[in-house]
């Protein structure tokens, strides 16, 4: 069982606490299909199960694993996810109000479309995920690393990106209009065309990825660059 790490890398990034798994997994069962209000499952292994389409208020999931299981279109609101798990799941166009991760590692994840809007996500490991034209508005990012992700079009207006990190992502598009972002890093990452460029005051880069975002600053202070035919 792995805890909170307070060892720093040689940045000073602190990396995501790991979920703390149970010792055992019972096996869902199809009455563990239905999301209802206010229900609490411990120690499940969501497996191959349709929950697409429904929705729920206040329903928490603690030491869960997900796997291949179809969470497509589910509406949710104050959900929490605690020491879980998502591995070859499909979460696209879910929507999530006022709702929180804590410990919580996606992998090979569908999230196209996602709207994790109003929440909170801490000790988050996402990688290898589709995220496109998902949005993350006014939600606070704590400890949170991305790697390896489709992130083009993503919305983190309003977010509080702070304890943010961005590796090999396709950030293509994205928007960070008005995002609190003193302390995110981005490394290794395509981010051609993002917008609010200017709220990325305090961000830290890699300095491969600073040419291609040299331009996109650019355009957004109404700066010219000509070549040198254009003398």
């Amino acid at each position: 069982m792995v805890g909170l790490s307070t060892r720093r890398g040689p940045d000073g990034w602190r990396p995501p606490a790991q979920p703390k798994p149970p010792s055992t997994l019972d096996l869902a069962t199809a009455e563990h299909a239905v999301l209802a209000d206010d229900a609490t499952s411990r120690r499940l292994g969501l497996v191959d199960l349709d929950l697409s389409g429904q929705s729920a208020d206040e329903v928490e999931f603690v030491q869960c694993r997900f796997r291949r299981t179809d969470l497509s279109g589910v509406r949710l609101a104050g959900a929490r996810f605690t020491d879980c798990l998502f591995e070859s799941t499909n979460l696209a166009n879910l929507r999530a109000e006022k709702s929180s991760m804590q410990r919580v590692r996606l992998s090979t994840v569908r999230m196209t479309g996602v709207q994790w809007i109003n929440g909170a996500v801490r000790d988050v490991t996402v990688s290898d995920c589709r995220l496109d034209l998902s949005s993350w508005r006014f939600t606070t990012f704590s400890r949170v690393t991305f790697e390896g992700c489709n992130l083009t079009r993503a919305d983190f207006q309003n977010a509080d990106l702070r304890g943010a990190r961005f590796t090999r992502c396709d950030l293509t598009g994205a928007q960070f209009s008005q995002s609190t972002m003193a302390g995110t890093r981005f490394a290794d990452c395509v981010l051609a065309g993002i917008g609010g460029v200017t709220s990325m005051s305090g961000a830290v880069l890699a300095q491969q990825d600073l040419a291609a975002l040299s331009y996109t600053l650019a355009r957004a202070l109404g700066i010219r660059i000509e070549g040198p035919d254009d003398a």
